[in-house]
């Protein structure tokens, strides 16, 4: 399904409005094109009466949609900006969007629109994550070079965040076996200049995939590390973790798989480590060893029992 240039310039719009949920954002979009059965542009031509009794908008939300009205010059210039540099604007509704990606994170959580620079045939593939600890031993970054590689050998393609330490090891080690990844970006794509100038050789031959859910012009944040993770887990069907802490986004993200009753293998710790790896084990993750290999684990009957506890608690 083509889209065309001047309904790329609402989704912008209406992908990034301030303060939306990406649930409230998607349901919006459901109402006007499924249910209403109407354009972006007639939509905006509404009253704000219509607004309020057929899409049962409230006050904050007219405002809110009010103030995007008054960029969209600026955003039909952003939109003809990234179409002549070669960028792509996948809307949800879109034949080319990824379908694993709606599988797992619903309409709750999935990003309206992406954008993407090179091989977007790569979102059809099948996929994985490797993700795990910035400041990952060295036992744990052997095992992402070997995931990367048995992954690159089995044609899947590699899903990676391009932090320091294990994703940017699986990010790496798979592109130098001549593998397939998509690169989940903590930014616009327009502010990642130095990364397509790096890989550029790896982008152009199609081993390589850029993608980014936020702003084109956003710079890098914390916050938007942090949020990406979610698409790093989304765009996976199988999840490797190195090594993980009992907190923070590795973590946050194998608990939300392990609920989600999804496939997460992480591998079974030596005695003498410190990291939360048997905890994930306790918890429904499959421990498999430094080759990735599927291990026999019986999780004794008292520990069941704190795991159903502690998931409780979790959940």
């Amino acid at each position: 399904m083509a889209i065309l240039q001047n309904d790329l310039v609402y989704w912008v719009l209406l992908a990034h409005l301030p303060k939306w949920t990406t649930l409230n954002t998607n349901k919006l979009i459901v109402e006007i094109l499924h249910n209403q059965q109407i354009s972006f542009a007639d939509f905006f031509h509404k009253s704000h009466k219509q607004w309020q009794s057929v899409f049962n908008l409230a006050a904050k939300d007219i405002e809110s949609l009010e103030n995007a009205k008054k960029e969209l010059p600026n955003c039909a210039f952003l939109v003809e900006s990234l179409l002549n540099q070669g960028y792509e604007l996948t809307p949800i509704n879109s034949d080319e969007y990824p379908a694993v990606l709606k599988s797992n994170l619903k309409l709750k959580f999935s990003p309206p629109l992406i954008y993407t620079k090179g091989n977007k045939d790569l979102l059809k593939t099948k996929t994985i994550a490797i993700v795990g600890s910035r400041k990952a031993i060295a036992t744990s970054l052997k095992f992402t070079k070997n995931i990367a590689i048995k992954a690159s050998q089995d044609n899947k393609c590699v899903i990676s965040g391009g932090a320091k330490g294990v994703d940017r090891i699986a990010l790496e080690e798979t592109l130098e076996n001549h593998g397939y990844s998509i690169l989940v970006l903590p930014q616009g794509i327009l502010t990642y200049a130095s990364g397509m100038r790096k890989y550029y050789k790896e982008i152009v031959g199609g081993n390589l995939l850029l993608l980014s859910t936020f702003f084109p012009k956003a710079g890098w944040s914390t916050g938007l590390a942090m949020a990406r993770n979610k698409y790093i887990y989304g765009l996976s069907k199988d999840i490797y973790i190195a090594e993980s802490a009992s907190e923070g986004g590795t973590w946050s993200g194998a608990m939300e798989g392990i609920k989600a009753q999804r496939n997460v293998y992480i591998r079974k710790p030596q005695d003498n480590e410190t990291n939360a790896n048997n905890l994930l084990i306790q918890s429904g993750a499959k421990p498999v060893d430094i080759n990735g290999n599927l291990l026999k684990y019986e999780l004794p009957i008292k520990n069941q029992a704190e795991t159903k506890i502690e998931q409780v608690k979790l959940f």
